[in-house]
Parts: C-alpha cells; structure tokens; sequence
C-alpha cells in the first residue's frame, strides 16, 4: 500500500488535532480536547511518529499518524509530565525523553520541574519528575546507552547533566538531584538548542554565539563558540539531518518590541563537518521558526506590507531561490505593538524525506500547502478550527529521517 505524505494540525486554542492526507488535505484522523503546549511544539520520532505535551493535562502524547492505516491507534501512549511544557527533546533512540517547564501565563518563571520518560517499558511507559533551577531551560539529551539529560539554563548561563537513570530511580517526591556535570556559560541569554550524536556534540544559541559542547562520558567539554558573522543573533537553532548543517534565523535592528516592522532577519548556516558558516539576508520583519525540507529551507516572515514564504536552496553558497506571496492575516501584528501578544502568527512545518512546505494562516483555519521543488504550485487547505496564534504542524512521510532532528519543533 503506497502511503501519502501527512500534515498534523494542532489547534492550541481551540483544543483540538486532525492529520490530514497530502496533498488533497482530506481528513483521516481527529482528536478533541487536547491542547498542545505551542513553545514545545512536536517532536519527531522513529518510525514516523511524533510526539507533543498537552498543557491542560499535563501529558506527554505520543502519535503513531500512519497507525490507522495500518490497524493500530493514531495515540500511541500517553506518559504524565509536569507543565507548562517549555522545551521537549529526545536520544537519538527516540526511546527517552525530556520535558521541562517555562512561564505559562505567568509574568516571571516560577516551576523548578522536569520530567525524564522512559518509553521502553512495554505497555507501561515510565517517568519521574525532578527538580532543578526555576527558570525556562532548554534541553538536549546525549546519544548513549545511558544518556545525558542536558540543561540549559539563563542568568546565569548553565549546563547542567543528569543521567537519565539517575533521575529515573529517584525517590518519589520531584527531589532535587545533584548534576553528573556543569559547564559555564558566557552569556545569560541562551535561547536555542541542538544536538549533533555524530561529532557528540551540543550546540546553545545566545547572544555571543553559538556554543559548541562536546560530551565524554559524564563530562561536558566546551569547544570554541560559533561566530553569528555580523549584527544581531539566532533565537531559534535547527539541525537539518539531511545536509548535516545548523540553520538558525539571525535578528537584528531596534531592541524595542514593538518596533518589530524594522528588524533585519537573515538566514544562518554552518556545515558540520566543513565548518563553513555563512549568512543570507531574508528581509525586515518578524522571522522566527524554520522548516527544512529535502531540498530547501523554508521561512515564514511576517511584515506590514506583506507576508511570505522564503525558500533558501542549501548548496556551497546557499541562495533564495524563491519569494512566495502569503495571504494577509487579520489581526496580523501591526506597527508600534508587539508581534507576540494577542495577535495572530504562523507556523511552518516540512520534512527532509521530500518538498512539501505548509503554513499556516492564523485565524482563517488555511494552511497555504507548497511544493519548493513547483513554488509556481500551491493549495490552500481549510480546517474547521481558526488556528488562532497559528497553531502547529509537523509535517510526515514513510520512513521519514526527521527523528534525527532530537529537539522539539
């Protein structure tokens, strides 16, 4: 049986995720009442399945898109965690995992807990939650039998690594273990993360850079930072699988929110295993979350006069290679207020396994469907929730290699 590329669509707002068969949008599965924590958004995993946290029940959701088709359920499991859900990521084995807590609805960070699951236990999957530093920290987890859990904590900048068994056999009670390791950071701003299991290495965007962490056992071994090559710096960092290449998208321009209309946004790369790092100009406005799909690099930006969709082609000297017109957004972010709050945005998903690039228009309930290798060809699909502040997706195909992508999207 020929399988078709999926699209799941998670509607935070409304409460509410659909997977729908590409390209013709038609709906093959629904779930109601489960809330996706946004900032996490999904997780690849093996085996085309994918994985969220549900703020509102304080679970991790692990879907199994292409499991109907096949005769098996479209939710997996469901594992407790603690929320609200900051960041969400994985070994490379896709078996154990990691969750930590950010703000919520909260003005100041005030949750000290994460949650270290254990997906191998057949029919019972296993997880405990800890306690560390108050914060929003990112994380990463290690390739090994026994894996690190590696957090990335703001003012001050901190690495922090636990075992994963460690955390698993903790008493009940979220105790507060002590860290195999800990590692300085330079910069109190740290907002990005990615893991390489190939070079064993971890990389945190801030403000100075990229930094690069290597990892020996328990021990975190810090290597020289990767330059942003210019003004500004990345606040998001992705590793494309496909190309072994870092992408981020690089901000720069007045420091002031509301003056979000003039910020320059370019795209940064650096190939792992050449060490070539480099930059393109993308254009003014809001940029933020990337997809990487097998032959492009995808980014949504966000202006006043006018929305789109930027196609990088990757190569020895990456280039735009096509500039898409997107619909206006009402209640899209206007000039002298803030791009995040109370307004609508966009999301973005694709896949290394073929050229299909979706995003949203948030609240009209479209996603505008584009094939990079046909820019010229595009549908927009409708659903019947409004996708306020845009929703997510994570885009699939069969046997698709995003998994090696081990941080939540």
């Amino acid at each position: 049986m020929s399988l078709s590329p999926l699209l799941v669509v998670a509607d935070q707002v409304a409460g509410s995720l659909r997977v729908l068969n590409l390209p013709d949008g038609q709906q093959s599965s629904v779930v109601d009442g489960r809330h996706l924590a946004e900032h996490a958004g999904f997780l690849a995993l093996p085996r085309s399945r994918t994985a969220f946290v549900d703020d509102r029940a304080g679970e991790l959701i692990v879907l199994d898109p292409y499991g109907p088709a096949h005769g098996r359920p479209l939710i997996e499991t469901t594992v407790p965690v603690a929320v609200p859900a900051e960041h969400l990521a994985a070994d490379p084995t896709g078996s154990r995992l990691a969750v930590t807590t950010g703000l919520g609805h909260h003005a100041e960070a005030w949750s000290d807990l994460v949650t270290a699951v254990d997906l191998r236990p057949p029919g019972r999957p296993d997880a405990v939650r800890f306690r560390a530093r108050t914060g929003e920290p990112g994380v990463t987890l290690t390739g090994s039998e026994d894996p690190l859990i590696v957090l990335r904590h703001r003012e001050p900048g901190l690495l922090a690594a636990y075992r994963h068994t460690d955390v698993l056999g903790a008493t009940p009670g979220c105790p507060r273990p002590e860290p195999r390791s800990t590692l300085s950071l330079p910069d109190d701003d740290g907002h990005g993360d990615a893991h390489d299991p190939h070079t064993r290495r971890l990389f945190a965007a801030a403000g100075s850079g990229v930094h690069r962490v290597r990892y020996q056992g328990a021990d975190l071994v810090p290597e020289a930072p990767l330059p942003w090559i210019g003004p500004g710096r990345g606040y998001y960092l992705r590793l494309d699988p496909a190309r072994r290449l870092l992408w981020s998208g690089i901000r720069s321009g007045p420091p002031e929110p509301d003056q979000w209309h003039r910020w320059d946004n370019d795209a940064w790369w650096h190939h792992l295993d050449s060490g070539r790092t480099g930059r393109l100009p993308l254009g003014p406005g809001l940029v933020f979350r990337l997809a990487v799909a097998a032959r492009h690099i995808a980014y949504a930006r966000v202006h006043p006069d006018g929305d789109e969709l930027v196609l990088v082609e990757p190569g020895q000297s990456p280039r735009i290679s096509a500039r898409i017109a997107l619909p206006a957004m009402s209640g899209a972010p206007q000039q002298g207020t803030t791009p995040w709050d109370g307004v609508q945005r966009r999301a973005i998903a694709a896949s290394p396994a073929g050229s299909l690039i979706a995003v949203t228009r948030g609240g009209h309930g479209e996603i505008e469907l584009v094939d990079a290798d046909r820019p010229d060809q595009r549908t927009t699909l409708t659903v019947p929730t409004p996708l306020d502040e845009g929703g997510r997706l994570t885009l699939l195909y069969p046997d698709d290699p995003a998994h090696a992508d081990t941080v939540g999207r």
